[in-house]
């Protein structure tokens, strides 16, 4: 994928595990697969801001901090 999906990936990576969330915890909040947020992880899939805005709330943080 490009470079920003893959630091969107680590960004999110990073903040889910400094507030001690499992990939599970996040796809429980936005009731999807666990896969599709490993996919995110890794850079794998491309997001829409309403994506990303959801996923912000879910780690409670502004949306700019993923990017």
């Amino acid at each position: 994928m490009d470079k920003i999906s893959e630091q969107f990936g680590n960004n999110m990576k990073c903040i889910r595990t400094k507030k001690n969330m499992s990939q599970g915890d996040i796809a429980r909040a936005l009731e999807v697969d666990r896969g599709y947020i490993s996919n995110i992880e890794s850079g794998k899939k491309n997001l829409t801001l309403a994506t990303i805005q959801k996923i912000a709330n879910a780690l409670g943080i502004p949306p700019k901090d993923l990017l």
